[in-house]
């Protein structure tokens, strides 16, 4: 397929005609077509065909296709029989009565070449463009992230039935790949056990039998193994991506004790971030938040939140279900700044903020990132002699103590976590005759009081944040991060946020920004038809929770 790339005409006439007719109060795609005008182009995407061969269907109308789609939760197939038979959607489009449309099957294809060429955020800076020409996109005030769990396509599967799937699924590849080779060396029994899904087996309930069905999963896997990496099988064969999820699996799943294949102890398994959980999606991950356990990715959404504006979403970030908030807010930042979508002010939960990312995002990007730091876990933190009841001279590189004892060293070390820090040290001679060092020390042994600070700029950064939340004004104005909340539950209830409808971090990551972009589209539509924002529905009961419990919840 190849590109004739094209300048987007007007809507035709009798186009405009009957959709006068058919929509007399219009509809959200006609008032999008009106107001917004042409969202994409052709030379947009001309990065995604070659020069020669058959024309392609309009790439610029695809994409406009694959949003409304996501905009009303349509197939493939309802949305090519959409541009066919429906009126708004040909206005929208800028087509003919009669043009036929195209088959369902090219949007598939479509979305592989935009998953190919990393060209879903064309996407969704295709509406923000057309919004802030529009004068409805305004980025410099606040904004608002947070993060939700989303399911892999694959169904969750048990140890048994992923270890059973994943061989099944290695020998049908082979049998395609060499169908001759696999039938020299594949057991009698294998055609028995592994010719179905093992959705279809009854395996035992029985703990001691089940171990021994996964011994015996676990023994055929590696044969199998065995079998593609000796000299006589065909090289190609190593090479299968079933075959090599197999391996991976095995080595994470099962190791050899005593010549036997045995399954490996939870200690002796690979941590999360790269443990496979299905063969299916071998991107998707497990991961645990809170009471939330699941199979798959997170994606990270964030809005603006200016109440004279609708609340447009700026960057949907996905990641694996096992990347942790903390280390997304410089990845957010960059990504807005690059679209110059960079607020003054970025409201997030418990989960983003420390003080490295609150020193980054104000020294690199000019952004107040505003989010309920962690408490002081450290036993004397409240007490007479915590961290806070010491004088640190930055200057001078000395800390008083609050009985007036001055430190003598100061040295620039890395935390258990790889973190600089500063160590300071009283010395034992000042210590050891004070009456307040079991109290002041951290160890009942020790002979000295030692700390551990962070550099200047992010000890003031934490210090200054946990003062300031503390007040009753910075708990009123934490109250807009709350907002978020409703657009992931739109994006739930309108886009199916939270269950991936593509195998693959690449293609999941594709979905999200279509999401976005199609509930931009609907709140768009909703400020042009001057629609009411829902309120927040809160129970009596909870309303009269006091603001600091509040507070508590949002974390």
């Amino acid at each position: 397929m190849s590109m004739r790339a094209g300048q987007p005409g007007e809507v035709p006439a009798e186009t405009v005609r009957v959709a006068r007719a058919a929509f007399p109060t219009g509809s959200l795609a006609i008032r999008i077509r009106d107001e917004l005008g042409v969202l994409f182009t052709d030379e947009q995407f001309a990065d995604l065909f070659p020069v020669r061969g058959k024309p392609a269907w309009s790439p610029s109308r695809l994409t406009l296709v694959l949003v409304l789609q996501f905009v009303e939760g349509l197939t493939d197939r309802q949305a090519a029989e959409a541009v066919r038979a429906r009126i708004d959607f040909k206005y929208a489009l800028g087509l003919e009565l009669g043009d036929p449309g195209f088959d369902f099957s090219v949007l598939s294809e479509f979305r592989d070449r935009l998953v190919e060429a990393d060209a879903g955020r064309r996407v969704l800076d295709g509406v923000l463009e057309a919004a802030r020409a529009r004068g409805l996109l305004k980025t410099a005030g606040r904004a608002r992230t947070d993060s939700t769990h989303v399911l892999s396509s694959a169904r969750e599967l048990s140890w048994l039935e992923m270890v059973a799937e994943t061989l099944r699924s290695a020998l049908n590849a082979l049998a395609r790949a060499a169908p001759a080779w696999l039938d020299r060396v594949a057991e009698p029994d294998w055609f028995h056990h592994y010719a179905t899904r093992a959705e279809e087996s009854r395996f035992p309930k029985a703990r001691a039998k089940r171990e021994d069905v996964g011994r015996r999963i676990g023994t055929d896997g590696m044969r199998l193994l065995e079998a593609v990496t000796s000299p006589d099988a065909p090289q190609e064969l190593r090479d299968l991506p079933q075959v090599r999820v197999l391996r991976q699996i095995w080595v994470q799943q099962f190791h050899l004790v005593g010549g036997e294949v045995m399954r490996r102890g939870p200690k002796d398994r690979p941590p999360g971030a790269v443990r496979l959980v299905t063969p299916h999606d071998p991107e998707a991950r497990g991961s645990v938040k809170r009471d939330i356990v699941w199979d798959g990715y997170k994606v990270h959404v964030t809005e603006t939140c200016e109440p004279d504006t609708p609340n447009l979403v700026t960057n949907m970030a996905t990641t694996a279900a096992t990347v942790p908030d903390n280390v997304m807010s410089e990845e957010i930042h960059t990504s807005l700044a690059a679209r110059d979508c960079l607020p003054g002010e970025h409201w997030v939960d418990a989960g983003y903020p420390t003080a490295a990312r609150i020193v980054i995002a104000r020294t690199e990007h000019g952004i107040d990132l505003q989010g309920p730091m962690a408490a002081n876990t450290a036993a004397s933190a409240g007490g007479p002699f915590g961290q806070d009841a010491f004088i640190i001279d930055w200057d001078r590189e000395q800390v008083t103590c609050p009985n007036g004892t001055t430190s003598t060293q100061w040295h620039h070390r890395y935390s258990q976590q790889g973190l600089p820090v500063i160590r300071v040290r009283f010395s034992p001679a000042d210590c050891r005759p004070c009456p307040q060092l079991r109290e002041c020390a951290n160890s009942p042994t020790a002979e000295r009081r030692e700390l551990n600070l962070r550099h200047r700029d992010e000890h003031e950064a934490v210090h200054n944040a946990r003062a300031e939340q503390r007040t009753d004004t910075w708990k009123e104005r934490y109250k807009i991060r709350a907002g978020i909340e409703g657009t992931i539950s739109q994006g739930v209830g309108r886009c199916g946020l939270r269950r991936s409808r593509y195998q693959g971090l690449a293609k999941t990551s594709l979905q999200h920004q279509l999401t976005g972009a199609a509930i931009n589209l609907a709140r768009i539509d909703a400020h042009l038809t001057d629609t009411p924002r829902a309120r927040t529905r809160t129970s009596h009961f909870a309303a009269l929770r006091p603001a600091e419990q509040q507070l508590d919840g949002a974390k």
